[in-house]
């Protein structure tokens, strides 16, 4: 039973090929990921990257007894280990997770993530010489968290929710936290608490089980305001997610995480997010480009920070495989969910493509049964942009092309589209605010920042034609009965 960060490493060690280790010495300041990149990061990572396992870092330098993990969830086929599912699969997975959620449990008494209690209020706290957060790039703003489980409640009805946000050490107790206008949900709470005058408690648990990290990457619609993404993870799971009662603030964390740091989103306070840098960068981003620092963001004041005898912090580099894996399969699953329930049996599958760090490009396998059914695969698309608003290209493919190989979309792309009647374009939607060709310098006809053009590439075969588009048919064979060996 996986349900922590520790025994998905153990089920990992089970597993040739997927979990790597050393103990040479490393710096947190960009060497990490500058070792990972060519080990296993893949995704939109410059070249040369590559897949690869999950590796373990034994000997942090400046931070004795504590290890750094990365890259769990940076191939597909490790999600499907980690949740027990065939990789093709997930995106269903998840979706029936979502129709069947578990609600988290507190459980009260000694928990592991409080085994080491640091308050903010000792003279020689600093949580930069506690938390060995890695910094990606020597250009980035300063030393990231980038898995964690920031949780927070509404300060009016109490509901909670568990969102991940690029945070960076700013002081020995201020982290600051950026987060997407109108995006997430710990954003509208603490929106709501600033008009109330109030600070918003919040907690942030790193090192968790990966089905916490997959499923707190839902958003709304598929998951609305007051939904508990925690709730996702249960049913994954099969049982409850733990938290624990925070011993510094009024609130709750993760009761397995390896570390746990408690403190309050202030109230009026921001800060330039490069303020220690000035280089007027933050760190790479899933789209594959380093984001801008943002002038103003919000400062988490820290009160505690608890943690496992020798934890492991876990982290990801932002344009890596992991950010796909964590990204794109619950927007996979949104997108099943919604169009399932508007044109059942239709869409056969969904890929939220690499290339697209999960949030950018969806690929749309659509089944076409009866004439009638024409026409309705770009329906599909449109209830695809409504079930990720972040999504800016879907490609349209018929049920014979693998989603998942690129070459065969590629093949579809060049032999059943025509560029001047199967692209649909769909101007001026707000999209996600990272992407460099959003900007009013790329397209001076923008009126704002963040605005895009949404399009469909429609690369399914018109019902009437399909005989005309058969692919070649070669001869099943018993592939058992075959004794092939490298010849040498």
């Amino acid at each position: 039973m996986v349900d922590s960060l520790r025994s998905a490493i153990e089920l990992l060690k089970t597993i040739d090929g997927q979990i790597a280790y050393t103990d040479t010495e490393v710096d947190a300041h960009a060497e990490i990921s500058g070792v990972y990149r060519h080990v296993g990061a893949g995704g939109t990572v410059m070249r040369p990257t590559k897949a690869g396992p999950a590796l373990i870092f034994n000997n942090i330098k400046g931070f004795p007894g504590k290890r750094v993990a990365i890259g769990l969830l940076a191939t597909r086929e490790r999600v499907g280990y980690l949740l027990d599912c065939e990789p093709r699969k997930l995106g269903y997975l998840l979706k029936d997770a979502v129709n069947n959620p578990i609600p988290p449990v507190v459980v009260e008494g000694e928990v592991p993530c409080q085994e080491v209690v640091k308050y903010a209020s000792d003279p020689d706290f600093d949580i930069r010489t506690i938390l060995p957060a890695p910094q990606n790039t020597e250009e980035d703003a300063g030393p990231y968290i980038t898995l964690g489980m920031a949780y927070a409640a509404d300060p009016e009805t109490g509901v909670q929710d568990v969102t991940i946000h690029r945070m960076c050490l700013q002081g020995k107790d201020e982290i600051s936290i950026y987060m997407v206008p109108g995006g997430r949900h710990i954003g509208a709470m603490f929106e709501k608490a600033e008009a109330m005058g109030q600070n918003l408690p919040i907690s942030v648990s790193i090192g968790v089980d990966p089905a916490i990290e997959i499923a707190s990457c839902f958003e709304a619609p598929t998951t609305p305001y007051g939904f508990d993404e925690l709730q996702v993870a249960g049913s994954l799971r099969g049982k409850p997610v733990e938290l624990c009662n925070c011993i510094s603030i009024p609130g709750k964390a993760i009761a397995n995480a390896e570390f746990v740091i408690e403190g309050e989103l202030l109230c009026g306070k921001r800060v330039e997010e490069d303020q220690n840098t000035h280089t007027g960068k933050a760190m790479p981003e899933f789209p594959g480009y380093t984001g801008a620092a943002n002038p103003s963001v919000p400062i988490i004041k820290v009160k505690a920070v608890t943690y496992r005898q020798d934890p492991i912090i876990q982290t990801c580099i932002g344009p890596s495989e992991e950010h796909v894996s964590m990204a794109g399969i619950p927007t996979e699953a949104s997108i099943l969910r919604m169009v399932d329930a508007a044109l059942p049996g239709r869409v056969t599958g969904v890929y939220c493509h690499s290339s697209g760090g999960g949030k950018y490009l969806a690929i749309i396998q659509f089944k076409k049964g009866m004439p009638s059914d024409e026409g309705r695969q770009r329906q599909a698309a449109l209830i695809a942009f409504s079930a990720f608003s972040e999504l800016k290209h879907v490609i349209l493919v018929d049920d014979d092309v693998d989603i998942f190989d690129t070459n065969d979309v590629l093949w579809a792309m060049n032999t059943r589209f025509q560029g001047d009647r199967d692209i649909i374009t769909i101007p001026g939607v707000r999209c996600h605010p990272l992407d460099p060709s959003e900007r009013t310098y790329y397209n001076p006809l923008l009126p704002d920042d963040g605005i895009s053009c949404k399009t469909i590439f429609d690369c399914t075969v018109p019902y009437k034609l399909k005989d005309k588009f058969q692919r070649s048919k070669f001869k099943d064979v018993d592939m058992s009965k075959y004794d092939i060996q490298p010849l040498k």
